[in-house]
């Protein structure tokens, strides 16, 4: 009771406590649907090529930002042998998948039709490996055990949340792991939704430690691999080995991309940074030569940026600089695996523990089938994960400002579309930073060469730009950080 009664009175506080700042409504202002059409129209044009990572088009969108981010009047606080820059360039391994299989005799699995292999390891041409199967096991109950050199086969019933199986799994420390999916219809939608994606070229940091084999199968795939009838197998074959040649060969290159970074000093707590991120990279063109634009995954969260970048500068210039520091980057790497967030988080610019919240705008330009009625909402993702403060604070700047729907969905612990894990806030949260994702769900026009500037609504996404203008003033501003839970 004591607890309810102080979690009362500090709402109380808060909500009489958190009125309209003027100075943050005339800024929130200069955020117009011109200006958001005006840089849209330049990243999701033909001439960026899609912008896929590493190559010419992120390039280009690369040197449009950090050109934004100087008129802005924004410090570059990247150093380099070279000076101060706008760029945190890091090096990724671009890998195309020449061939995988496995053969047992002059039997042959091939990937992307008996299973999926997901790893950036090759093989040395054929070898051998044991493979041992362990019968069914969480993920859990895998970090607990000695792998170290081991290859195992393991029943899973945790691939709903399939990606964050992938990326548990990647960090055990085994040699290899074949993920048996008994849901022949999970199987065949991970197979389906996966499977086009590794088909094209992955990437990694250079940096990454070497990581371990991973097989996706089902229980034909078992039962071929030990000859045995997958009931069976599972009654009994716990402890069995057999042994089989696996073949991976990539194609590995080098390449480099960028995080690009604007920085605007606080006037009171400058060591404290509030970081607001999107990425700007995309998806390229597709094989018959299609450009995939990109307009809101994730232009759309990259102009919002500029746009917040904008307004806060125009006001720093007029003597009103937040108490904290700002932070606003747009990274590169995240529709290859959140990959520049990754290497920010790993080698941050300013300290984590410095780092007060993430703001990461992902796709906030379009209104999805469940809002086509109401189209005043955003998604909001993540606020009370780690901060119950920092919910309040988004909850009570919508109150006080905007007025949008904010729409928790895809919050829950349960929602099959884990989009907590899937943008490059999840890399802060990693890192016990407390975040918010805003996002305007799905659409039809995801990863395709339909997702284009005409079907933008840049009024609704005036209005989102804003909120999380509103709720960064706020978080730049208030006297204490939020804390974490």
């Amino acid at each position: 009771m004591k607890h309810l009664l102080f979690g009362s009175i500090l709402l109380l506080f808060f909500i009489n406590g958190f009125s309209q700042d003027k100075r943050a409504v005339k800024y929130s202002n200069t955020i117009t649907t011109s200006d958001l059409k005006d840089y849209l129209s330049v990243l999701a044009s033909d001439s960026l090529e899609g912008r896929e990572t590493g190559e010419r088009g992120q390039k280009m969108a690369a040197a449009y930002i950090a050109e934004k981010f100087n008129s802005f009047g924004l410090e570059a606080p990247v150093k380099t042998d070279e000076g101060m820059s706008y760029f945190q360039s890091y090096p990724l391994k671009k890998m195309t998948y020449r061939t995988a299989y496995l053969k047992k005799g002059e039997e042959v699995k091939t990937n992307f039709e008996d299973f999926i292999y997901n790893s950036r390891e090759e093989t040395l041409g054929e070898e051998y490996v044991d493979i041992l199967f362990a019968g069914t096991q969480t993920i859990e109950n895998l970090k607990k055990m000695d792998l170290s050199g081991k290859f195992l086969a393991v029943v899973t019933q945790e691939m709903g949340n399939w990606r964050k199986v992938l990326a548990e799994v990647k960090d055990l420390d085994a040699a290899g792991i074949i993920l048996i999916v008994e849901d022949e219809s999970r199987f065949g939608f991970i197979m389906t939704r996966y499977s086009r994606y590794l088909q094209g070229s992955r990437m990694a940091l250079e940096t990454t430690t070497k990581g371990n084999k991973i097989i996706i199968g089902n229980p034909e795939l078992a039962s071929w691999i030990f000859d045995m009838s997958y009931d069976e197998l599972k009654e009994k074959g716990k402890g069995k080995t057999s042994r089989l040649i696996l073949n991976a060969d990539m194609l590995v290159e080098d390449i480099t991309a960028e995080n690009v970074l604007g920085f605007l000093k606080g006037s009171e707590k400058p060591e404290e940074v509030l970081v607001v991120t999107s990425h700007y990279d995309h998806i390229g063109i597709s094989e018959n030569g299609e450009i995939n634009n990109g307009a809101d995954d994730d232009g759309s969260g990259t102009v919002t940026v500029l746009e917040i970048a904008q307004a806060f500068s125009e006001a720093a210039a007029k003597g009103i600089k937040p108490k904290r520091s700002i932070l606003f980057m747009t990274v590169s790497g995240e529709e290859k695996g959140l990959l520049g967030s990754e290497y920010y988080t790993e080698n941050p610019v300013f300290p984590l523990a410095n780092t007060v919240t993430n703001l990461n705008v992902d796709m906030v330009g379009r209104v999805d089938e469940e809002h086509e009625k109401n189209p005043g909402y955003v998604y909001v993702i993540g606020a009370d994960k780690l901060s119950k403060e920092l919910h309040e604070v988004s909850e009570m700047a919508n109150k006080t400002y905007t007025q949008l729907d904010l729409d928790y969905t895809y919050n829950a612990e349960t929602d099959p579309n884990r989009y907590y894990y899937r943008s490059d806030h999840y890399n802060f949260a990693k890192k016990n930073v407390p975040i918010i994702f805003y996002f305007n769900g799905s659409h039809a026009d995801y990863h395709r060469p339909t997702d284009t500037i005409e079907k933008i609504n840049f009024e609704i996404m005036q209005k989102r730009a804003q909120l999380v203008f509103f709720t960064a003033w706020e978080l730049a501003n208030r006297e204490r950080r939020v804390q974490l839970d």
